[in-house]
């Protein structure tokens, strides 16, 4: 039955496995919520979330640097999503970053830094995209 099904990707473009220096500020008081970047990609990141409590769709104001040519992003981002690493390979709390003001130039620097990289192995399986599913079926 397992072969029948499809498994569907939500995502826009491929996470990095990769550690990146940063600094997010929350911009409603100013805290720093992070310093610690991964699964980095043009369209967000991962940041390793110490003792400060965050909030989905909270707006943050996020700098790193992630290419060999030095290069310095700034853009505004809104947290996504708040994970509290209770999967096995989660190395504690962190959040997810969808970047909002990120230029195209700088996003297409940014994935062509990222290209060498390899992904980001999933923590969880992907889900299953059941009217993909019904049509193959059908079509068999």
């Amino acid at each position: 039955m397992d072969g029948f099904l499809v498994r569907a990707s939500g995502r826009q473009t491929i996470r990095r496995a990769v550690e990146v220096s940063c600094c997010v500020v929350r911009q409603s008081d100013g805290k720093i919520v992070g310093r610690q970047g991964f699964d980095l990609s043009p369209y967000g990141m991962r940041v390793e979330l110490k003792d400060i409590d965050v909030d989905p769709g909270d707006l943050l104001h996020v700098t790193f640097q992630a290419t060999h040519l030095q290069k310095w992003f700034y853009t505004d981002a809104r947290a996504a999503r708040v994970l509290h690493g209770r999967r096995p390979r989660e190395k504690g709390r962190s959040l997810g970053l969808s970047f909002e003001t990120l230029d195209a130039v700088s996003r297409l620097i940014l994935r062509g830094a990222l290209r060498k990289i390899p992904p980001t192995l999933p923590a969880r399986e992907r889900r299953i995209d059941y009217a993909a599913t019904i049509m193959n079926i059908l079509a068999s």
